[in-house]
């Protein structure tokens, strides 16, 4: 039992595994918000292109 605890102690996978699963997770939140603020500036430009459009319409 001792020999498998020195081991899980030297082995550095998981941890590896752990520090990936954190870069993701926080590039994941970049991108979120990213793309939040990207999406409300988007909805912005096309309501004003729509209005514009609905105003131009000929008669």
């Amino acid at each position: 039992m001792t020999k498998f605890f020195s081991l899980l102690k030297k082995s550095e996978a998981g941890a590896t595994a752990i520090e990936y699963g954190l870069i993701a997770a926080l590039v994941a939140v970049a991108a979120i918000g990213g793309l939040q603020a990207v999406g409300s500036s988007l909805t912005g430009t096309f309501t004003k292109v729509s209005t514009d459009l609905n105003t131009a319409v000929a008669p």
